[in-house]
């Protein structure tokens, strides 16, 4: 007897990576100081990335910190793996 696959629910995601947090106010001055999720968030710090050409040519899995992002990461670079270890800590839910 084949199972029956369960129906997705059509209610907006909020846990998780969808949560609603508060940037602090150094992110803020990259993503702005709205409530957004987490995965929005990411999307703007790696748009502001992109925007401002801080991937380092040679290795695009290094990013190279502007004076804002310095302040985020606390260090001139980081790889996209620490990058949202160093988000965290600027995110209140």
């Amino acid at each position: 007897m084949a199972k029956t696959p369960t129906a997705k629910s059509d209610a907006p995601k909020t846990g998780g990576i969808f949560a609603p947090i508060t940037p602090s106010a150094d992110l803020a001055a990259i993503v702005g100081a709205d409530k957004l999720p987490r995965s929005e968030v990411i999307s703007k710090v790696w748009a502001y990335i992109k925007q401002h050409d801080l991937q380092n040519p040679e290795n695009k899995r290094e990013i190279v910190a502007d004076e804002k992002l310095k302040k985020i990461f606390g260090k001139d670079k980081v790889t996209m793996f620490e990058m949202n270890k160093h988000l965290a800590g600027h995110m209140k839910a």
